[in-house]
């Protein structure tokens, strides 16, 4: 059994016209899936195309990053409902998620007044997210930097069901992922599991276990060890995947996949 990639973003290979390449690249490293995630209006059509054009292969997401926040994103997040209804008179493909929504401090601007209005903003998308997603019954992949315990309170408040939430890229420690734990909730996981001054990120995936674990490159960013500051992408979730096995969990490669590959189907839906 292959490996999933739960968390990439194929926008940036489109657009530097290197996606076949890196599709190609995936599928020799031993990739099944993947999901590429949504973060703004300006990705949503190309993910759901990709989808088609690489059925099985390629699964997408539909969401506005709080990144993506600013004061016209209720426009944006008008048209988000749309892509989980049959289109061109077809049936799909649909999402399997929506995300990646949440909240961000670390790109704040540094004037105090500044980042208190676009924060304010990230709450309202978010907790806008949060009830589209309710009231779809779909799953979330939640962004959370510098704000766990923020985002935490609003899905609480939302009435999401946390079987269905996913922390992507989880760096917080073991505190943070008891949390979790206890709600329902899981996170993923990046290459920063493998970085040296990550004893705390290995620790929540350890704690959590490998029965709830799911992998993700969050290409082009994060690159595992040992290409760390080069270009990430979907093939690289195997060396991320490899250090997992062997050095946080113990057990073969093959255990390992076939372990998060099922943890990812059963919680996509895929």
């Amino acid at each position: 059994m292959g490996l999933i990639d739960t968390h990439t973003h194929l926008e940036s290979f489109a657009r530097h016209r290197t996606l076949p390449e890196i599709l190609a690249r995936a599928q020799t490293a031993g990739l099944e899936a993947m999901i590429t995630i949504g973060t703004s209006p300006e990705d949503w059509g190309l993910y759901r195309r990709l989808a088609a054009e690489n059925p099985g292969f390629v699964h997408y997401t539909v969401g506005l990053h709080p990144c993506a926040v600013d004061g016209d994103w209720e426009t944006a997040m008008a048209k988000e409902e749309s892509f989980w209804s049959p289109t061109d008179g077809g049936t799909g493909p649909l999402p399997v998620a929506l995300g990646e929504i949440g909240l961000d401090r670390f790109h704040l601007p540094k004037e105090p007044d500044a980042a208190a209005e676009l924060f304010a903003q990230q709450r309202a998308a978010f907790a806008a997210g949060l009830a589209i997603a309710k009231r779809l019954d779909t799953r979330v992949v939640v962004h959370s930097r510098g704000a766990f315990q923020e985002c935490v309170e609003m899905i609480d408040a939302s009435g999401v069901d946390w079987r269905k939430v996913v922390f992507h890229c989880f760096t917080e420690s073991e505190p943070e992922m008891a949390e979790l734990i206890r709600r329902g909730g899981r996170g993923s996981f990046t290459g920063v599991v493998t970085y040296k001054s990550a004893g705390n990120v290995r620790a929540a995936a350890k704690a959590q276990g490998l029965e709830r674990m799911m992998v993700e490159t969050d290409a082009p960013y994060l690159t595992p060890m040992p290409h760390r500051g080069k270009p990430n992408e979907p093939a690289y979730v195997r060396l991320t995947a490899e250090y997992c096995a062997r050095e946080v969990f113990g057990v073969a490669d093959e255990e390992f996949a076939r372990i998060t590959s099922a943890n990812a189907r059963e919680f996509f839906g895929l």
